[in-house]
């Protein structure tokens, strides 16, 4: 068949995919119709869901919940390619592609569109002291498979913030994403809708289940006991309906990773300090416990964006996944477009924001579809922070705040954050000094203590 009968054939079809919809259903479910005809035994979809044509077929892709990662409920109807009648319906977890969505799948009912550059509201952002000194050396894996372009900007934010905020060393942060590239399943991205401004973030492999063990394994002689790693995952995750089945989506094909031989590879690790873990993938929450249980770090945090059963979602834009976004955020002190955040996520006021405050913050002001949640290896686990700062005095922070507040009020975060890279050599230089004058001081008033001591006690009631 060719041209208009063609056509004639998929108007039936999108007639029927549409007709059978529930009326429940028809402000929350996206149907595609795939205008091309699949073969007789032809894989539809990634070959972990076995789905395959009977015959020659045409595909009406039912997305059911457009916003949530994958894994999450969707179906296949198929058609015959000759009648359009229909003959088969298939519940699946993952688009009918495996790459980059067809040109050929196109939407014919969509009532869950994503909108570009939504008009936000946003506040000044809160000032955050800079890290002068890190204690130990930190270390980070980025990880996302089957990207598409929400889960790069998720871990663009993340890299900028680890960069401009944190001051991790650059080449200490494994990016692995998608092919190794900055492609992703929507398509090569160019510019970071958080400021329009070209990806900064240097990506050094594919997010391949061989490329992250290839970083665990290279990171082995590396992490000595007063070291971070933070390890942060991303893109889409699957689920077997059977507790401890979770598992991480990896490219090229959605090949699953499953939490406990994730876990069991983290677990070869020597020992460490401190292992933060944050997890955006559906059925993240599964990971929580084998990563607590295999870790070889003194104190260990997962959150994650959803339980077990349960799917994460993405914003209503399409560019970012919300849980991930706040927990970045949390971290950061301003949010992806650098407006200040709903409150101030540094609770206990230390100048520091803790595993645990970051969770807080992204669970107080989540999207109502997520379900959140949090472990923690001991209470040190939760006091986790990425920013190991050298406090040397309490007033430190009070110099930098009163000098710097202004110029972080009035400059682009991204300006802002390059000024003070280059200012960082001259406030370390500040701070060895203040260290050895800090020595002499705790010297003499630690005699002056004693002998204060000395007198109170030595003296009969």
């Amino acid at each position: 068949m060719e041209g208009s009968e063609n056509q004639k054939l998929f108007s039936r079809v999108r007639m029927h995919a549409f007709n059978i919809l529930p009326w429940s259903k028809r402000q929350t479910t996206n149907l595609y119709l795939d205008e091309r005809i699949y073969t007789t035994g032809e894989q539809i979809g990634p070959k972990r869901q076995n789905i395959f044509a009977d015959r020659s077929s045409i595909l009406v892709f039912a997305d059911d919940e457009p916003r949530a990662n994958f894994s999450h409920a969707c179906r296949y109807l198929l058609y015959d390619s000759q009648t359009g009648e229909p003959y088969k319906e298939l519940q699946a977890q993952f688009p009918p592609f495996i790459k980059v969505r067809p040109q050929t799948l196109k939407a014919f009912h969509e009532p869950v569109q994503f909108i570009e550059n939504p008009n936000l509201f946003k506040l000044p952002p809160i000032f955050r002291c800079p890290i002068i000194i890190p204690d130990g050396d930190r270390y980070a894996i980025l990880f996302s498979g089957m990207s598409n372009k929400r889960h790069l900007n998720d871990l663009e934010f993340l890299y900028r913030t680890l960069i401009d905020i944190y001051s991790f060393d650059t080449d200490d942060i494994y990016v692995l994403h998608y092919d190794g590239t900055l492609n992703t399943q929507d398509g090569v991205q160019a510019s970071w809708p958080g400021d329009n401004t070209a990806y900064r973030i240097n990506v050094t492999g594919q997010g391949t289940r061989a490329a992250f063990e290839a970083a665990i394994n290279d990171l082995k002689p590396k992490l000595k006991h007063e070291d971070l790693l933070l390890i942060h995952t991303n893109n889409h995750g699957g689920y077997d309906n059977t507790p401890g089945t979770a598992n991480l989506c990896t490219y090229p094909d959605w090949e699953g990773y499953y939490a406990n031989d994730f876990a069991n590879k983290v677990g070869e690790l020597p020992r460490f300090r401190n292992l933060i873990v944050m997890m955006e993938q559906c059925h993240a929450g599964g990971f929580n416990t084998p990563i607590v249980t295999k870790s070889t770090a003194n104190a260990t945090s997962v959150a994650s964006a959803a339980t077990e059963p349960n799917n994460s979602y993405v914003t209503a834009d399409g560019n970012w996944d919300p849980f991930a976004r706040d927990w970045i955020a949390a971290q950061a002190g301003h949010d992806a477009f650098g407006a200040g955040l709903s409150f101030n996520p540094d609770t206990d006021a230390d100048g520091k924001i803790e595993a645990e405050e970051a969770y807080s913050y992204a669970n107080a002001v989540r999207d109502p579809l997520d379900s959140p949640n949090f472990s923690e290896s001991s209470e040190a686990g939760g006091d986790i922070a990425i920013g190991q700062e050298y406090i040397i005095w309490w007033w430190w922070c009070w110099i930098l705040r009163e000098i710097l507040e202004p110029q972080y009020t009035k400059l682009p975060p991204t300006e802002y954050y390059m000024k003070l890279r280059k200012l960082q050599p001259e406030l370390v230089k500040l701070t060895t000094s203040l260290d050895k004058s800090s020595i002499e001081l705790r010297k003499e008033f630690t005699k002056k203590v004693e002998d204060a001591i000395a007198q109170v006690f030595a003296k009969q009631d």
